[in-house]
């Protein structure tokens, strides 16, 4: 795998902010529906290709599962969410330097947080209201996403830290005072599922190890209906072929 290609895709693409991709030549085209839905990803590009001919592609349904002895992942999120970005894709909170997860004996520093609704991947069938990605790259720019999936429920305190800065507007962003911290979000219990796949936004790079966690938070009915308002649309690829890959927990 290309790392530093990867990485690139990361930032330029996933974090899918539009001047960024106008500057590297990447007009701002894709979307989730019609004409610039998922199914014609790969047509808009070059670099594209992979969203329509990769063979572990994210998301996927989560089933048939392998038990396995899977590692812990080790958390260390300090406060260093620092602003929330509408980029017309996804509702993103950009992070500061000095968070991380540690897994397979690497470390992996958390990069931004971000929310798609409904949720990408689905569990035995099921879909979510809301589902958030913690991203993460390692030092050769391998890439990690942490996957919460969210359920109607009682209030979910970190959102109303955040969700009253969201940019009604595409591009736009705001600055979060004080910081907020990514831990306050994931559940105690932190086990997980596992699955190789790729990047859910184009160019849909693959080599991206997925930590799904078993465990849901809850949120009101307004805090999950947000992401969908602030981006105006749905922002889930659908499910992909899960092939030959196999699903550990």
């Amino acid at each position: 795998m290309k790392t530093r290609s990867l990485l690139a895709s990361l930032f330029v693409a996933s974090l899918a902010l539009p001047t960024a991709a106008q500057e590297g030549g990447h007009p701002h085209h894709w979307g989730y529906a019609g004409e610039v839905g998922p199914e014609h990803w790969a047509e808009f590009e070059s670099d594209f290709g992979t969203c329509g001919v990769g063979r572990n592609q994210s998301p996927i349904d989560l089933d048939n599962f392998i038990e396995a002895e899977l590692p812990r992942i080790a958390f260390d999120y300090k406060p260093g969410g620092h602003e929330v970005v509408n980029n017309g894709h996804a509702i993103q909170v950009n992070y500061n330097p000095g968070s991380k997860i540690t897994v397979d004996g690497t470390d992996f520093a958390l990069k931004q947080f971000h929310f798609h609704s409904p949720s990408e991947n689905t569990i035995k069938g099921k879909s979510f209201p809301m589902e958030a990605h913690f991203v993460h790259a390692d030092a050769k720019g391998n890439l990690a996403v942490v996957a919460l999936m969210f359920e109607q429920g009682h209030s979910n305190k970190p959102l109303e830290k955040v969700w009253p800065q969201v940019p009604q507007v595409e591009n736009g962003k705001e600055a979060l005072r004080p910081e907020v911290s990514a831990a306050d979000l994931l559940p105690a219990n932190r086990d997980y599922y596992r699955y190789n796949g790729s990047l859910t936004t184009p160019p849909c790079s693959e080599g991206v190890r997925w930590f799904v966690l078993k465990h849901t938070v809850e949120a009101t009915a307004d805090q999950l209906t947000m992401v969908g308002k602030a981006v105006g649309h749905a922002n889930n690829r659908p499910v992909q072929p899960t092939g030959a890959r196999a699903i550990l927990e």
